[in-house]
Order: structure tokens, then sequence, then C-alpha cells
């Protein structure tokens, strides 16, 4: 039998996989879809994220064009937020397109020793028996393995079929855009976002001299097509008129809506959620691929430490996760909050540009070095940074 089976081949399942392969546990990977293959996204990894490439020693196949940290405008106004240094982690973060991060990481994981990678492979449901899932139907065939994982994405079948959906009263969308840029124009080592009433657009720069644009808003906001929406958006905003004055654009759009149904619970006897199959964070604080990485780093850690013993191990990791995201939970809900009053949106946007400390620690926070309240590193990636040799399992702390 199999030791764990991985249902989706995306940024925490292909992670979780290699990591696992690596601390010699036999793992079957299934993904529906082929590579390589576009998601819409924001294409900023953190610099937390950034670290856990490092530590798979990935870092230098995914790539990247690194920035800085993020600039937020505001009218007239602009303020940067540089991300802080912190001990272990960069103090910078990368832009990439989505399908080189997800292929680079799938690639690498049909490629580990005891990884099983399949594409195209349909997971239609779980296998319940006896009060616990045991393996899934996959392609019509039943798999059996001692631990399944859901990373199967924010349409999670695996956790609609456990009847884990939970729904969310609030509906924003996104659409994103690539653009090439033309001849002597280049986008700064910064992810910048442009605040406006009702909407925010976002430049992530990528290689090659390409940059993502990407806009955010509430769904009653969209009265129209939404590519219209977005072109009125762009050429509203005199930087990006003149940053895209000789572009070419060289992606169609994608749009995507949040939050998607998330789950009243990540984990049940015999299976446990990861990635946006357990529920994604608005993409306001551009943390997504980051919390992806993060959250396949902490699992494999209680996997290798728990998995022979009851299942009293995978609670101890959901409290574990829910407490590493806590901070970062706390600050969407702020910044969402905030685009719902302008004028207290404008009030914290001046603060915060005389205050350089104060924005550099809440993108500190975003970028999953800094605990919101309290001085210090965030301690959950200290302990989680465990080399990828044939290192003992670190002392997990419960």
């Amino acid at each position: 039998m199999t030791d764990v089976l991985i249902a989706g081949g995306g940024v925490a399942g292909s992670t979780l996989a290699i990591l696992l392969g690596r601390r010699g546990f036999s793992v079957e990977l299934l993904e529906r879809g082929q590579f390589p293959k576009e998601k819409p996204c924001g294409e900023g990894l953190m610099p937390a994220g950034v670290a856990v490439l490092e530590r798979l020693g990935l870092a230098g196949a995914i790539g990247g064009a690194p920035f800085h940290g993020v600039r937020y405008h505001f009218g007239r106004y602009m303020a940067e937020g540089r991300f802080p240094h912190a001990r272990g982690i960069p103090d910078v973060g990368r832009g990439q397109r989505r399908k080189q991060l997800d292929r680079t990481l799938f690639e690498a994981a049909a490629a580990t020793p005891g990884v099983k990678a399949h594409t195209g492979a349909l997971v239609d449901a779980p296998i319940c028996e006896n009060g616990r899932v045991t393996g899934v139907i996959a392609s019509g065939e039943p798999l059996r393995a001692r631990l399944v994982v859901a990373a199967d994405g924010a349409h999670s079948r695996i956790r609609h079929c456990l009847g884990l959906d939970a729904e969310s009263s609030r509906r924003r969308f996104g659409i994103r855009v690539h653009y090439r840029l033309g001849k002597g124009q280049h986008q700064p080592p910064w992810v910048d976002i442009l605040l406006a009433a009702g909407h925010e657009l976002y430049v992530t720069p990528l290689p090659d001299n390409e940059v993502l644009v990407a806009a955010l808003s509430e769904s009653k906001f969209l009265r129209e097509p939404v590519h219209m929406v977005f072109l009125r958006w762009i050429f509203a905003e005199p930087l990006l008129v003149s940053l895209l004055e000789d572009a070419e654009q060289s992606s169609p759009p994608m749009c995507a809506s949040w939050p998607a149904k998330s789950a009243t619970c990540g984990v049940a006897p015999g299976p446990v959620l990861l990635g946006d199959a357990v529920g994604s964070v608005d993409p306001i604080t551009g943390s997504g691929m980051t919390q992806a990485l993060l959250t396949a780093e902490l699992l494999a850690a209680y996997i290798q430490k728990g998995l022979e013993a009851p299942d009293a191990w995978i609670w101890k990791f959901e409290r574990k996760r829910r407490l590493l995201f806590r901070d970062l939970k706390f600050l969407t809900q702020m910044m969402l909050w905030l685009s719902d009053h302008p004028r207290l949106a404008a009030e914290a946007f001046s603060l915060a540009r005389n205050s350089p400390y104060l924005l550099r620690h809440l993108v500190g926070v975003a970028g999953g070095t800094r605990r919101l309240f309290g001085a210090g590193y965030q301690a959950a990636y200290c302990w989680s940074a465990v080399p990828e040799s044939n290192s003992p399992a670190p002392d997990i702390p419960v």
C-alpha cells in the first residue's frame, strides 16, 4: 500500500511529494491536467516562499525576477515598503509565471525516488471505509493509501464529497494579463499596487522583460464585460499608461473569483486538505503561493513524525497550520475592511507613508517573515527550515 496519496500536482501537492519522497515515503501524485498550464494568479512569490524553494534546492531551476518589496500608490502619492531582513530567509521576493513554477515543481516531484507522478488522472471521489478515508477512485480505479492529501484546488472534489464545503458571503473577482515591455521600458524590482476607488491594480516584474498586470475588485462593481473594465482602469493610471506604451500583450486575459468554497475543517480521519483546497486567502496580500509552500513543508514534517501514530497528529498539524497564518489572515481582513472605507484607507495610507518602519513591518507580515504583533521573527518558519538531506524531523511543538 502507498504511504501517501496526493490529489493535485500544483504548488502544494508537488512540493509535498518532493519532501516526502526525499524522506523515504512512497507517494502517488495525481494531477488531472497537463503541464505547462496557465492559472490566474498574482505570480509574486514572497521571501518565505523563496526560502522554501532554496531549501528544496529548486530556486535556481524555477528562477524569476527579484523584487525588493511593495510600492503602494494612492493618487499622486507613493509609499515604499521594503522586505525586512529575517534570519535564514532572503529579503527579496520573486516574480515568475505560474506555468513555469508548477511545471518545474511537478517535474521535480516526478524525478524524486519513491514518487509516482501521473497527469490526466481525474480523482472522482474518496474511498470511505469504517469511518475513515482510505483512498480515492481515480479515473475509475480504486487507489488506497495510509494517508490521503487533497491538494486539488479551490474547487476540491474530495472536500465536496466529504461534506466539508463552507461558503463566504463576500465575493471578489480578479483578472490578469501579461505584457512584454517595449524597448527601453523596464519594470523596477518592486511589486506596484495602485489603490483606487473600488479596485486595486497590481504590477509584478517577471523574467524576459514581462510584467503581470492584475486587478482585484468587488463583484458588485462588475457591470460590463470584465476586459473592458480592466482596460478602463489601466488607462486611468498614468504610471501604467507610460509603462505599457509600447508593450505587447503576451497572454490572453484570465479571470477568477474569491473566495471559492473553503473548508469547514482542514482535516478528517484519513485525509488532510492542503493549499487552496482548505481555503484561499484573498489575493490582496499576494501570499497564496507562499502559503502553499510553507504548509506543504509543515505537513511533511508532521507526516515524518506521526504517520505511524494514530490520527491525533493530524489535529495537531491543523492547529499549527492555523497558528502559522493567524497574523496573515488578520492582516488580510484588515486590508479588506479598509478597502470598504475609502476615507479611512486614505488616512491609513498617509500613516504608512509617514512611518516607513510600520509599512516595512506590515510588508514583512505579508512576506512571511514577521509577526503582526510582538517582536521577533515568525517562529514557525524558523523551526521548519530543515535541510533536505537525511536530517531527522524537527521536534514539533504541540
